[in-house]
């Protein structure tokens, strides 16, 4: 599988179809820089990278390395029709046969609204829901010749449906207990995060041991369900200190911090600087 760490997210880049005849061959290729998602409507392609093999029969699809060369291992059988689509990131991803740690990146800005998340996506299997699968992989390539931004937009919109299709049909969040489990208390913490949440609390609403799902936060989230309530509630306050003239005080409660030194303690650890300065970096 291939996890992405977003955002960004991975985007579209173009696509098309192609169609070879009995004995036809994919193209050999090296290190092209993007991801090639091939979809099989018809035949199979036979094909290869770096000495490992991957076919992609009718009703399939693969996604291959933008790092790596491919080639074909055997010529197709049979009329073989295939839609392809190259796309990349700039993002952070890695190649995993399960799902590892996530480890948090550290913040590059102060003022950081959005939590980086991470997803998976399947390098290969078979489409159970095939025909919409074939249906958009038609649209995104009628769109390449559309000159309207709108057009643009709407095949990254496209584009993002389908990979989370994809992600669906191998079921990949599905088959880690452990991950819907972290999202499902780190859900719970952000409906609660003006309120004075425990661990006892959490193992409550979850039915789970808290050691238990703090063992499943850091297998997700890269720490622990108290670290990420205060990373959150931080995230708060930080909203409310560029977009509100509420004394800092109040600032500090309405984020669920119980005592205003620890509030200044936690902000100045993971903002990089005291409440003040930071809402004077960002006001004038």
């Amino acid at each position: 599988m291939f996890r992405f760490t977003s955002p960004p997210m991975p985007h579209y880049i173009t696509s098309g179809e192609d169609t070879y005849s009995a004995g036809g061959r994919h193209p050999n290729r090296t290190g092209i820089g993007v991801f090639d998602l091939l979809v099989t409507t018809r035949g199979c392609l036979f094909l290869e990278e770096e000495g490992v093999a991957l076919s992609v029969p009718a009703g399939s699809f693969a996604i291959l390395r933008p790092d790596r060369s491919h080639r074909t291992a055997m010529p197709c059988s049979e009329i073989t029709h295939f839609h392809w689509l190259h796309f990349q990131t700039l993002g952070a991803w890695n190649e995993a046969t399960e799902h590892e740690p996530y480890a948090h990146p550290a913040p590059t800005d102060a003022y950081m609204q959005i939590e980086t998340f991470v997803f998976d996506v399947p390098r290969s299997g078979e489409l159970h829901a095939k025909e919409i699968v074939y249906e958009w992989m038609e649209e995104l390539t009628k769109l390449c010749a559309a000159p309207g931004v709108q057009d643009r937009f709407r095949q990254q919109q496209l584009f993002q449906q389908l990979l989370l299709h994809l992600q669906e049909e191998g079921g990949t969040a599905a088959k880690d207990p452990q991950l819907a489990l972290a999202d499902e208390a780190a859900a719970y913490l952000r409906r609660h995060y003006r309120e004075q949440v425990s661990y006892k609390a959490l193992a409550e609403q979850l039915h789970f041991h808290p050691n238990y799902i703090a063992l499943c936060m850091k297998k997700a989230f890269g720490c622990t369900p108290l670290d990420y309530l205060t990373r959150y509630r931080i995230e708060q306050a930080k909203q409310l200190l560029i977009h509100t003239s509420e004394p800092i005080g109040k600032i500090a409660e309405a984020a669920g911090f119980l005592t205003f030194p620890y509030f200044v303690r936690c902000f100045a650890k993971h903002a990089g600087s005291r409440p003040k300065a930071f809402r004077m970096r960002y006001r004038s």
